[in-house]
């Protein structure tokens, strides 16, 4: 996001110039092999070094940019908030592992936690020490959250959960879940839920990890079988679980979309030059699908970019399905056109034994994943339909 004034030397060129020589210096050494690890259907790579260069930011100072000062954070305005998600990304930096602790469960907290939990959970995440996973979809209740039957019996001085969570993400690394639940027998929808903060390493807390199309396994199963935490790791009071967990969905809505979308200007990038390389851009088809995609790439940093600047108060609006259901179809379909561009070579693995997918293999393979999680492109079109177009409820 450039300077509104434009000119040389203001605040913002100042804070870029800062990023971008931390991230110079610091991405050589033992952390110059970081660089490009992670990211989606590559969460395997690099976990040691990567949680050491997750430390080595909060002891810079670099994590939690936009959390208030009192709690850790720098106090960021948005705008150092984008520059620095585009620097990093920019930077080709490892993707980070702290961020659902970061961008969706700190959030929360600091709206809606206690003194003594700001104290007790804050500081580990800014020092990106504890690592959190999201525990929300269920097998009935994924889209539908609502739906959700994973209970919780206050037992003397703590929660005792039962049930299931799927889709969790980074389950199998995390120290803890932020898990919704019921904990009013016989309540339904969006009555009787509570918002637990649950530590995942105990007996009673059994992770799977699910293997997707790219072979490789981000998402997991975990079953709570008497998990236990403590009666006070509750946010907001027993059945006040629906407002706390749609405040959590609202903070998804961030800076860090403008460092995603130069991620996918980098994906895009290569298969425009495979493209060229291949000849598959002198196909006035393939041309077009290319140019198309360019186009939308545009749109997606122009509505970011005015949605960041919209009231984000309440529950999330439809703005958030709207870019939502625009990015995961975008990246589905840059999926395609990676292998489409190199024809009948696209079809050909890496590696047959063990099998390997190439880059754009694996991007056309995970990028399915994108149209259903974090609510599946159906259910955003629902959403827009019926609280931005008023159409009847399907």
């Amino acid at each position: 996001m450039a300077d509104p004034a434009g000119r040389p030397g203001t605040r913002l060129d100042r804070f870029r110039a800062e990023v971008r020589d931390w991230l110079t210096l610091n991405l050589s050494g033992e952390f110059a092999k970081a660089r490009g690890l992670g990211g989606p259907g590559l969460e395997h790579q690099g976990h040691e070094v990567r949680l050491a260069w997750e430390r080595l930011l909060g002891e810079a100072g670099w994590t939690c940019l936009g959390w208030p000062v009192e709690h850790g954070g720098r106090g960021a305005a948005m705008d150092e908030q984008v520059v620095f998600f585009e620097e990093y990304a920019r930077a080709d930096a490892p993707q980070r592992m702290g961020h659902i602790g970061e961008g969706l469960i700190g959030p929360t907290i600091i709206d809606f936690g206690t003194d003594e939990q700001k104290r007790r959970f804050l500081p580990p995440i800014r020092r990106g020490e504890e690592l959190w996973c999201q525990g929300y979809s269920e097998p009935g209740a994924g889209s539908d959250l609502a739906a959700v039957q994973t209970r919780a019996e206050l037992v003397d001085d703590e929660w005792v959960v039962h049930g299931q969570k799927v889709w969790t993400s980074l389950a199998h690394v995390a120290d803890w879940c932020f898990v919704l639940c019921r904990t009013e027998p016989g309540s339904q929808r969006h009555k009787g839920l509570a918002y637990l903060l649950v530590p995942m390493r105990q007996p009673g807390v059994e992770v799977r990890p699910i293997v997707q199309l790219t072979g490789t396994s981000e998402f997991n199963e975990v079953f709570f079988d008497g998990a236990r935490t403590a009666a006070g790791n509750i946010l907001g009071a027993p059945g006040d679980g629906w407002r706390v967990a749609m405040a959590t969905l609202g903070y998804e809505r961030g800076a860090s979309t403008l460092g995603q979308q130069i991620g996918f200007r980098r994906e895009l990038d290569r298969v425009m030059e495979q493209a060229r390389a291949g000849g598959a851009a002198a196909d006035p088809i393939l041309r077009s699908r290319l140019t198309q995609a360019w186009i939308e790439l545009e749109i997606m940093r122009f509505n970011a970019l005015r949605t960041m600047r919209s009231p984000a108060d309440g529950e999330p609006g439809p703005e958030v399905s709207i870019a939502k259901l625009f990015w995961s179809e975008w990246h589905r379909r840059l999926g395609e056109l990676a292998v489409d561009v190199r024809g009948a070579e696209g079809m050909v693995a890496a590696n047959a034994d063990p099998y390997e997918p190439t880059a754009a293999q694996r991007l056309l393979l995970f990028s399915r994943a994108d149209t259903i999680y974090a609510g599946s492109s159906e259910i955003q079109r629902n959403i827009i339909a019926e609280r931005t177009l008023g159409l009847p409820r399907s």
